[in-house]
């Protein structure tokens, strides 16, 4: 049943307008996702956020596909890959709303690890740190990995690249999370440590082999980093920076989410303060962060992967009562007018979001984008204040 579940993971992912939000709810709602493909049109109209339109789309791409041909010719190139079927995927992955339907690994899989036995701990930072953050990054990864933790990071340069050597450095373990396929490294001067974390530590991805460094994936792997982590640390960020994206998906995900401070003064530190102010633990020592950290419930043992909303040992997952770092009822406000020169795929984007909270997967059916495109797009207009993200994956005008 294994390799048929994963044949069929595999082929609702070529499917265009269904993304990670709406397989979950396709795999929960039918259990295996074969019966899914199988489904007559009324029964897949019974899953939330299928509409006549997009399975009028699906019966069109699933008449064309051979889930278990494909499956062969996929390997070919993609020989190591999970689906959530598979039981060394993620267990915290799996719990998010939008858990990648496949992820592709170079090194070696930890069945523990995956069942959140050993806990991960994100690092995320600036590509540019100051030696501040570098230090701290480097003193806080070799201090979590003495304490039993696997050290979760982007493989970018800067503050993840440090995050990894250093645990590297005293024998830790470490995951690196990659917005290209396995066989592209970036950015190049990372190649050496990328061939040290596939020998001694473990590679993930969503996008297969040959697949470039798109604007739009690298929102989408911080999604994973968050996923993957019991807490995410950032170490050092501007106020534009990436880290703060995979904040954004720890808070919405009930990670917690710890900052290390600087001076005002350090243009750097401006993005972790501002985490601060709204709310993340402040990193002050080793010992104060080991103890933060030993203060987080462990996760049940069980061997189901049930998801229990409201039970804060199944993984974070009651939504209802997740913390977040902007504060403030937003009520009923006039939109904000967008500029006259915005893009028009921007355009295009921003009309697909209603005033009510909208999917990611609704949003990539009604513009008939690629996701990494909606989600890069989606980053920008939440910059602009267009758009705000709600728990879930959700996004609504502002």
């Amino acid at each position: 049943m294994a390799n048929s579940e994963q044949a069929y993971w595999l082929a609702w992912s070529q499917v265009k307008g269904v993304g990670p939000v709406l397989l979950k709810r396709l795999a929960q709602h039918f259990e295996l996702l074969e019966n899914a493909w199988k489904a007559r049109p009324i029964a897949l109209g019974e899953v939330e956020g299928f509409g006549h339109k997009l399975i009028e789309k699906i019966i069109g791409q699933r008449n064309n596909l051979n889930p278990f041909q494909f499956l062969e010719e996929h390997q070919q190139k993609n020989p190591q890959f999970l689906t959530p079927d598979d039981p060394d995927y993620p267990r915290l992955l799996w719990e998010i709303p939008s858990p990648p339907p496949v992820l592709y690994y170079l090194g070696r899989l930890d069945h523990r690890e995956s069942q959140g036995q050993i806990p991960g701990v994100g690092i995320v930072g600036t590509r540019y740190p100051t030696d501040h953050g570098s230090r701290w990054t480097r003193k806080i990864s070799q201090a979590l990995v003495k304490s039993g933790f696997t050290i979760v990071s982007g493989l970018a340069a800067g503050i993840d690249a440090d995050a990894h050597s250093s645990c590297l450095r005293v024998n830790g373990r470490t995951i690196a999370v990659l917005g290209t396929g396995l066989d592209l490294i970036y950015p190049p001067q990372n190649r050496q440590l990328f061939e040290q974390i596939a020998a001694e530590g473990l590679i993930l991805s969503e996008y297969p082999v040959g697949s470039k460094p798109e604007r739009g994936n690298f929102p989408a792997r911080n999604r994973i980093i968050a996923g993957l982590s019991r807490a995410v640390l950032v170490m050092e960020a501007p106020p534009k920076s990436g880290a703060l994206i995979t904040a954004k998906y720890a808070n919405e995900f009930n990670r917690d989410v710890f900052s290390l401070p600087n001076s005002p003064d350090v243009q750097e530190a401006h993005g972790c303060l501002n985490l601060i102010h709204n709310g993340a633990e402040v990193i002050l020592s080793e010992n104060q962060l080991l103890a933060s950290l030993g203060a987080i419930p462990l996760l049940d043992q069980g061997q189901e992967q049930k998801i229990l909303p409201g039970d804060r040992q199944t993984g974070y997952l009651d939504q209802t009562n997740v913390p977040t770092l902007t504060t403030g009822a937003r009520g009923k406000q006039p939109l904000t007018e967008p500029p006259e020169d915005l893009e028009p795929t921007l355009k295009k984007i921003l009309a697909a979001v209603q005033e009510e909270p909208t999917a990611l997967d609704q949003i990539v059916a009604v513009t008939a984008l690629a996701i990494g495109d909606v989600s890069a797009g989606l980053l920008q207009l939440e910059i602009l204040g267009l758009v705000s993200q709600e728990p879930g994956m959700r996004y609504q005008r502002r």
